[in-house]
């Protein structure tokens, strides 16, 4: 009478023991561990070949995909701790001179914007030249630092003075051009050219034509200076010093 026994060997795997069989104790051993591996292996890829969602992707993804470009001097830099790419001595808006002065700028102020700058520079030019020529003093008065307003307002003592007035048109503006830069914090100054074309008519106490004529326009290069304080939270930039080209 044969009998099985089902024991645990002490190195872990599980034997049969057949009576008056033990020729065949090896035998069955085997076919026992392969079915167990077997098992275990069709569990381990029923839970190992199915996708969570949550796997890492491949390195190689996104590798064809195009380096973004640097921003240039035109574009709005998104910036973070350090100063915003500039390609040197490339920029429509400044000088190189001026960059190492917009770099430092750009890590004292991240809302600073070059372009932005300039166009507001360009729209104070033309405030500024309108308000001088009609005599407007609160408008100067605004815009201007102390010294450069009391320049401004005994040209137009001196006119009155004389009766005249004046009857001037800003034309265009050819170019406008960041040419100097500089931070000494937390005073901000920049220098922009302005090359423009302005038609010009003095008028005598009478209305009389004294100098001048709105058909022929004059090419006029200025060189102003504006300033500004970038811990305030006033965002103005005043014009500190004008000079001509």
């Amino acid at each position: 009478m044969s009998y099985v026994v089902l024991s645990t060997c002490c190195a872990g795997s599980i034997t049969f023991h057949t009576g008056g069989q033990t020729g065949s104790l090896v035998t069955v051993e085997i076919i026992i561990l392969a079915m167990v591996a077997a098992f275990l292996g069709l569990r381990l890829y029923s839970v190992l070949g199915k996708r969570t969602g949550h796997e890492q992707e491949p390195l190689t993804r996104g590798m064809d995909t195009p380096v973004t470009k640097r921003p240039t001097a035109m574009e709005r830099p998104q910036l973070d701790d350090k100063p915003a790419a500039l390609t040197p001595g490339t920029s429509t808006v400044f000088d190189i001179a001026a960059e190492p002065g917009i770099r430092q700028m750009l890590a004292a102020d991240r809302s600073f914007d070059v372009a932005r700058f300039r166009e507001g520079a360009k729209a104070a030019y033309g405030m500024i030249l309108e308000a001088f020529w009609s005599g407007d003093r609160e408008q100067l008065r605004s815009l201007c630092d102390e010294e450069v307003y009391e320049s401004f307002a005994e040209s137009i003592d001196q006119r009155t003075a004389r009766g005249e007035t004046l009857e001037n048109r800003l034309v265009r503006i050819d170019e406008s051009r960041i040419i100097d830069a500089e931070y000494d914090a937390p005073m901000a100054r920049i220098t922009v050219r302005f090359d423009s074309d302005i038609a010009a008519v003095v008028r005598g106490p009478d209305g009389e034509l004294v100098a001048g004529s709105l058909t022929d326009a004059v090419e006029t290069h200025d060189v102003w200076t504006f300033q500004r304080d970038l811990r305030s939270n006033d965002p103005n930039w005043i014009l500190v010093e004008t000079d001509q080209a």
